[in-house]
């Protein structure tokens, strides 16, 4: 579908949003790079009706970042990220705040795509945006899981032309 280097990294919490990236790493010819956070979730931590939990505390603080448990050794090949999560509390993860100001995405097209419970994608573009000043980061879109081949395809054709 393109001829430039693509990377399809992604953060997912319970295997949904890492199905997406692998249908989008198909359509492109991308390599795929999971963004794993150095303590995993669990079950406890992701429950978002506990305003104690992990994950809602993460997302109260803003500067809060969860460390990553790999990094990626030659980002500077790749011309287009895409950039997966899951959306929570309207927005990116704070992992994927921590991915995004890990590396330098000067001169690169990132493209974030997210899966939700019914949540939009919020301003998950511009926050992106904001890390990585150098880069032209695309609103992005939110999918539902069962998104077709078709759909993906016909998103992805627009985002890289």
């Amino acid at each position: 579908m393109t001829n430039k280097k693509v990377l399809v990294a992604y953060f997912s919490a319970t295997g949904t949003t890492k199905r997406l990236a692998e249908k989008i790493a198909g359509v492109t010819g991308g390599d795929l790079f999971e963004i794993k956070p150095e303590k995993p979730y669990t079950a406890a931590d992701l429950d978002w009706t506990n305003s104690n939990s992990r994950t809602s505390l993460e997302m109260k603080d803003k500067n809060c970042r969860p460390q990553i448990a790999s990094k990626i050794e030659d980002i500077e090949k790749y011309e287009v990220v895409f950039v997966g999560f899951p959306v929570w509390w309207y927005r990116e993860p704070s992992i994927i705040d921590t991915f995004m100001e890990s590396y330098d995405f000067s001169g690169k097209l990132v493209i974030p795509f997210a899966t939700s419970g019914g949540s939009p994608i919020g301003n998950s573009g511009e926050n992106m945006q904001k890390l990585a000043p150098d880069a032209k980061v695309l609103e992005g879109k939110c999918f539902p899981v069962n998104v077709s081949e078709d759909e993906l395809q016909n998103r992805i054709k627009e985002w890289l032309e």
